[in-house]
């Protein structure tokens, strides 16, 4: 029943964004014992932005905890369904809405999902979201994608030439000093690609290189998690949740939520928040 109830408000919310038109927006609220987190949706998902607004105006997100939180990198709560006893295989799920437009900056909100073994579809949960923490980029860093090139790595040093990488490899993988490691393969990123002719560079554009370099972030994450929000205030808020003691991820002391929307004009949002809505055409 509750459900179908929800089915039923995201058709209201649907009918009632539609009628608010462009001058007006949902502002979130997400209160914690930490303090007040202000977020907005996106319009660019549509069906993310009116199921977290469905779920939010029923009241059903409240008392649900942020229950998996890891430093540095992300804080996720929102388990409805869970709190709720529904089974887990009935728990509802929404199509993806991945854009390129988004990424995981700090105070990105993001769709949990099941992994691409079983969710090949990238499918979002119907509840559970997470608020990226993240840390600090340099540009060679988050350009390199990683999986490509442990695997090139290996073919390269089977070159002749790539003797002396092989060695310095074998010597810091032995003595387990990965960060030297890391820094060896981004080193030798380019060498790589140009002699085996693949590439081993991930596309961001110039704003967003800058943003990972100065807010941070989880670039991991980008282009496989539906991004729906992003937070207007409250930073600290997160800082603080992700600072929290854990065991086996979920806080020890538990960090609850009530969330709660209003409707409010976009110019309000503009003028107290500094935030510039993107063109979504």
């Amino acid at each position: 029943m509750k459900f179908w109830t929800s089915i039923l408000l995201v058709g209201l919310i649907l009918l009632s964004t539609w009628a608010c038109g462009k001058d007006k927006d949902y502002l979130i609220t997400i209160s914690t014992r930490h303090g007040d987190i202000k977020a907005i949706l996106f319009d660019s998902a549509p069906e993310h932005k009116s199921n977290f607004l469905a779920l939010a105006e029923a009241g059903r997100f409240d008392s649900t905890m942020f229950h998996r939180v890891i430093k540095d990198f992300m804080v996720q709560g929102g388990d409805v369904f869970g709190k709720e006893g529904l089974p887990a295989q009935e728990w509802p799920t929404l199509p993806a809405e991945i854009s390129s437009k988004y990424v995981h900056l700090k105070g990105m909100i993001a769709a949990a999902r099941q992994g691409d073994n079983i969710n090949p579809q990238k499918r979002s949960s119907g509840s559970q979201f997470y608020i990226v923490h993240g840390r600090k980029y340099e540009e060679l860093e988050l350009t390199t994608d990683f999986s490509k090139l442990q695997k090139a790595v290996f073919q390269y040093m089977q070159l002749g030439s790539a003797q002396e990488l092989k060695k310095e490899y074998a010597r810091l993988y032995e003595e387990q000093k990965f960060d030297s490691l890391t820094n060896l393969l981004l080193s030798k990123r380019d060498e790589i690609a140009e002699t085996l002719k693949i590439k081993l560079t991930k596309d961001y554009t110039p704003s967003q290189i800058k943003a990972y370099a100065e807010i941070g972030g989880a670039p991991h994450l980008d282009f496989e998690y539906t991004v729906f929000g992003q937070v207007l205030s409250g930073l600290d808020v997160v800082d603080k949740i992700a600072a929290e003691s854990t065991k086996s991820e979920i806080p020890i002391d538990p960090v609850y939520m009530n969330v709660k929307v209003e409707k409010v004009s976009r110019k309000k949002i503009e003028k107290e928040f500094g935030y510039v809505y993107p063109d979504e055409n």
